[in-house]
């Protein structure tokens, strides 16, 4: 995100893809942070509310009264839902010299794991609990990530939304919580690759029986041979999926369920 004053007092927002072209934009008030006028209205309360609750974080913020004029550019397909909303957050936090955590849970009921993400450099360990969070370098990099893949599903789903209906349904139990929370450091220590597999499979069945869902792997890969792992909003977006054959067929498996977009575990991971 690039952020350069201009003249008048609104702030005028440009959003631009991967190949440079503009998929939103939007004219915001900088007096009431209210969309003059915009590409989608959504998007720009959205902005719209994410400044305000950043001025309140910060009174210094943006006001001087002056212009600005915003840029952001995406690295990756727009519809892969690879966290460019918690991005968004974390850049905002960092222009207004706010907690990017404390704008987080201003504007959203999530966990927060994606902004300590946005911010990251490498692997963490994320937890959040009674009202306090942890972040800690992890070293994964097993010598197994060769055998890792990323599908994605071409369905993009709402986080925020699939928040709600979490809160609004059956919630996890503590010894449930337990139980992911332990399956995680199994998974992240990993050192076998039948064993990574396992941890991967009982952790899809923990949150399936939570959310009420059937594991991604029964309802859509029931003949793969590896693991299959549901990611982000759970069933949408990208899986995970481990594979103990060679690069080719696993490609082609996918591919002729229909998925095109296959991403090895090097492409993808900032290692």
């Amino acid at each position: 995100m690039t952020v350069k004053p201009s003249r008048g007092s609104d702030l005028v927002w440009h959003s631009k893809d991967m190949n440079g072209e503009t998929w939103f934009e939007a004219q915001i008030s900088l007096l009431d942070f209210t969309p003059v006028k915009s590409s989608d209205e959504e998007k720009a309360a959205t902005i719209g509310k994410l400044l305000k609750n950043a001025v309140r974080l910060n009174s210094e913020f943006l006001d001087k009264w002056n212009g600005f004029k915003v840029e952001t550019s995406l690295q990756f397909d727009q519809s892969w839902g690879l966290g460019s909303s918690s991005t968004l957050i974390y850049t905002v936090a960092q222009w207004a010299e706010v907690n990017p955590y404390l704008l987080h849970f201003r504007v959203s009921n999530g966990s927060g794991y994606d902004i300590a993400c946005a911010g990251a450099e490498g692997p963490i360990e994320y937890r959040y609990n009674d009202d306090q969070l942890s972040i800690a370098e992890s070293d994964f990099d097993p010598k197994f990530k060769d055998k890792l893949f990323f599908i994605y599903l071409g369905n993009k789903q709402n986080s925020a939304e699939e928040v709600n209906k979490y809160f609004k349904g059956s919630k996890a139990s503590k010894k449930q919580i337990e139980e992911i929370s332990e399956l995680s450091e199994k998974i992240a220590l990993s050192k076998s690759f039948t064993k990574f597999e396992e941890h991967l499979n009982n952790h899809e069945d923990i949150i399936g029986s939570i959310l009420k869902r059937d594991p991604i792997k029964q309802t859509s890969f029931k003949d793969y041979w590896g693991s299959v792992k549901s990611l982000g909003a759970w069933g949408g977006d990208f899986v995970l999926a481990t594979s103990d054959q060679p690069v080719k067929p696993t490609m082609e498996y996918f591919k002729s369920k229909g998925y095109t977009t296959i991403l090895p575990y090097r492409e993808l991971i900032l290692s």
